[in-house]
């Protein structure tokens, strides 16, 4: 993956607790076509979003993104 070292960090982030998708968007969203941090993030099925009726849409790691945590040393 060619951002990982920034994949590493937003799922860090994220594994603290579940974010919501608004907060996620603004803090990893980019213009830069060549820095996709988050679509990447979400197209390897590392985080995935969900509905909290108290506080709607919320983004948190997937068991595959705590994986690929744990293997680049990072829990």
């Amino acid at each position: 993956m060619e951002n990982q070292p920034l994949v590493l960090d937003l799922l860090e982030w994220v594994s603290r607790r579940p974010r919501p998708y608004d907060e996620v968007i603004d803090t990893w969203r980019t213009s830069c076509p060549r820095l996709t941090v988050w679509e990447d993030t979400l197209d390897a099925g590392l985080v995935r979003m969900k509905f909290d009726d108290e506080h709607g849409k919320l983004i948190a790691v997937t068991p595959a993104g705590r994986d690929f945590l744990r293997s680049a040393g990072r829990s």
